[in-house]
């Protein structure tokens, strides 16, 4: 009888120590999963905080086209080994290489105003024009334009331009829109592309980028410009033209 009671006794002592066991696990087990499912919502406001980061040191530099910015000197772009085009091994070549002139480019001096690059590659036949790759698909056409900054000696890069299919500018929008913020959408009529053309811009203090849908040949064109220097690039061009000895 002595027995049985001290058993029961046991008993009555343990079960709330079980049950407030229980209950802490519970409690436990409750705690973790709630961390386990902030986890992802913590890795999404990282991501969206880094975006925001990036827009925002964005009106204080140039763009940059897969990490080539734009004002770089042409020195600095011979010099880098970023080269976005394919087949492998492609170089730059610019207006004032001697091998310009095979690849359909202008031939100019190193005291020129403004000086037009390409990537290009050798092949069997000689040296070809490469194809710029953006957004992971080749473009139709590209090229890096370089002028001498008011005040300066040194060639800087103001304007890189590209051709790409419909689908890859598709990708595009998205991709800017993603690290940039909305485009402004601007439309512009031409009759030679039979209506409207869509244009979407993106912009900070200092350079834009501007991509615009041609229907009419299901392409698209990709322009990164440097703002500055818009203006007085063209008034150079002009006075090099007026006084070029085929002027007139």
């Amino acid at each position: 009888m002595t027995s049985r009671l001290s058993a029961r006794r046991r008993l009555a002592v343990l079960a709330p120590l079980s049950v407030a066991l229980l209950v802490g696990a519970t409690v436990r087990a409750a705690h973790a999963d709630s961390a386990a499912r902030a986890v992802p919502s913590s890795a999404s406001s990282v991501k969206r905080s880094s975006a925001a980061d990036e827009r925002k040191r964005a009106p204080d530099a140039p763009y940059a086209f897969r990490g080539i910015p734009l004002g770089i000197t042409l020195d600095e772009f011979r010099a880098g080994s970023t080269v976005r085009a394919t087949p492998v091994g492609s170089v730059p070549v610019c207006e004032t290489d001697m091998l310009a002139g095979s690849l359909g480019m202008s031939l100019k001096t190193s005291e020129s105003l403004t000086v037009a690059c390409r990537w290009a590659h050798r092949s069997a036949d000689g040296w070809r024009v490469s194809q710029a790759v953006v957004d992971g698909a080749p473009a139709q056409d590209h090229v890096l334009r370089f002028a001498r900054v008011d005040g300066q000696t040194a060639l800087r890069l103001y304007e890189i331009s590209f051709v790409v299919d419909d689908v890859t500018a598709g990708d595009l929008r998205g991709a800017l829109a993603d690290r940039y913020g909305a485009p402004r959408l601007v439309t512009r009529t031409s009759s030679a592309a039979g209506g409207a053309l869509p244009v979407y811009v993106w912009e900070n203090a200092v350079s834009s980028i501007t991509l615009c849908f041609l229907p009419s040949t299901h392409n698209g064109t990709l322009t990164y410009l440097l703002k500055d220097p818009d203006a007085w690039v063209k008034s150079l061009v002009r006075q090099w033209q007026a006084s070029s000895p085929e002027a007139g």
